[in-house]
């Protein structure tokens, strides 16, 4: 079964239309579970490798 025929598929059986449950993401289930790597973000590491707008400490102009 593709995408286009699922989504018809789950249309049918909940009387929304095919977009509204194409626009829900529907996919096919797998027997065994499809387990994918957590989307992380290293932050320290990324601003390690770029140079900082304020990489030394500005004076602060009023304290004066």
């Amino acid at each position: 079964m593709n995408q286009s025929e699922l989504d018809q598929a789950v249309a049918r059986a909940t009387g929304e239309s095919v977009r509204t449950i194409a626009r829900m993401g529907f996919v096919p289930l797998t027997p065994i579970p499809i387990e994918r790597e957590p989307l992380v973000a290293h932050w320290d590491e990324s601003d390690a490798e770029r140079p900082g707008l304020f990489s030394e400490r500005q004076p602060d102009p009023t304290s004066r």
